[in-house]
């Protein structure tokens, strides 16, 4: 795991907000900022496209790309999607939907590089996640674990009928989940989830 010293600044906060606009038809456009409001991630999805693909970069310029998450799958809601530092070409590892059990509660694999698995992102509770599947209204959290249950990350959705808006806060500033890896697992939650509320 790269120390927070090695990382792109970006990737050095410990809180984020995630916006998605939810009337958006073509493609989606999410902007990250920290907790002085500046903008510290901007990623931009193609429309009609078979498998995921998102490309984040340092700004709206596009200039400088970040992060890579694609899929080999087309369509798979139960995909592995793997997530390659764009700056230096190193595989940072994957996130895997368990597809079945998300049906209910939402979750999220961690995977290391050669695939084993380090963490799991989780909705918290079970009664607020069956019922923001019917009532869009319902604000939804999230906790990231280690493997031995220890909570590193909370996110939590801000109700707003227009923006898709999520709060990333890290309650260890060292975790042991590569912070590049978590900071995917936020953009497929303002992408995926975020498209389907």
């Amino acid at each position: 795991m790269e120390s927070v010293q090695a990382l792109h600044p970006a990737f050095t906060q410990d809180y984020y907000l995630f916006r998605r606009k939810v009337f958006k038809v073509f493609g989606g456009a999410f902007h990250v900022y920290d907790q002085d409001g500046r903008l510290t991630f901007y990623s931009k999805q193609k429309a009609f496209k078979l498998r995921e693909d998102f490309r984040v970069y340092s700004d709206e310029s596009m200039s400088q790309e970040l992060l890579t998450i694609k899929t080999p799958k087309i369509l798979d809601i139960g995909a592995t999607y793997y997530v390659q530092d764009a700056t230096t070409g190193e595989t940072v590892g994957a996130l895997r939907r368990k597809a079945l059990k998300s049906i209910v509660k939402d979750e999220w694999k961690f995977l290391s590089p050669d695939e084993r698995e380090i963490g799991r992102m989780t909705e918290k509770s079970v009664f607020s996640a069956l019922l923001s599947r019917f009532i869009n209204l319902i604000p939804q959290k999230y906790s990231i674990r280690t493997l031995d249950e220890r909570e590193i990350v909370t996110v939590r959705q801000h109700f707003n009928p227009f923006v898709f808006k999520c709060s990333m806060d890290f309650i260890d500033p060292n975790p042991e989940i590569d912070r590049r890896l978590i900071m995917a697992a936020g953009i497929m939650l303002v992408g995926i989830e975020g498209r389907q509320s």
